[in-house]
């Protein structure tokens, strides 16, 4: 009996990990984790592009006008894959709470339970976090979230989908090129006119 139970339980969990892996989330808006940043220069304000701070490794571009979403950036590497994007960081149209709530509702259904919450204990920020390793062993994280009051965070509906190791590479780079006592402290690698459908607002 006990043995039937263990197999049964890891049969459970390795269908539980197909599905994770299937599932998991490269793309949104138009923009792939993976993807060169030049093919997406029409859908990009390609004259806002700046170095991150504190993160020179990496540059960011603000997105152009796309449908469901009010703003958003488009995070790519600048030293192991020059171009190849890493992060995607976009704010939706609708900053309504109810709007969180059934887009929450949407990426359980799609993307099963997330593991980790990222809020405070009062839900002035709600914040929501999945992580997936995909069939080629990227690991890739999603965090959606809902502020209504901490002005150290974009205020609204907004939506991160991140490439770890891509991240890590652009990292592992930048440290390698510089001089050990000159290399920066090591820190955590994180107007519409028509309608947008749900789909189009969610990570695929």
């Amino acid at each position: 009996m006990k043995i039937r139970t263990v197999f049964v339980c890891f049969a459970i969990i390795v269908s539980c990990a197909a599905e994770v892996l299937a599932g998991a989330p490269h793309q949104i808006a138009g923009f792939a984790l993976g993807g060169k940043i030049e093919d997406y220069s029409d859908r990009l304000r390609m004259d806002s592009e700046l170095p991150i701070r504190y993160a020179e490794y990496l540059k960011e571009v603000e997105i152009g006008d796309i449908p469901g979403f009010k703003s958003g950036l488009v995070v790519y590497g600048d030293c192991a894959s020059p171009g190849r994007i890493a992060r995607i960081k976009l704010k939706y149209a609708d900053s309504s709470e109810k709007f969180y709530d059934t887009l929450l509702e949407k990426l359980k259904k799609r993307f099963g339970k997330p593991q980790e919450w990222r809020g405070d204990p009062f839900h002035v920020m709600s914040a929501w976090k999945w992580s997936f390793t995909d069939e080629k062993g990227n690991r890739i994280g999603m965090i959606l979230q809902h502020n209504t009051e901490d002005s150290t965070e974009k205020l609204g509906n907004v939506i991160k989908l991140y490439m770890y190791n891509f991240l890590e590479e652009e990292l592992e780079c930048f440290e390698q090129k510089q001089p050990k006592e000159s290399r920066p402290a090591r820190r955590e690698v994180e107007k519409v006119e028509k309608a947008a459908g749900w789909d189009d607002l969610m990570p695929k």
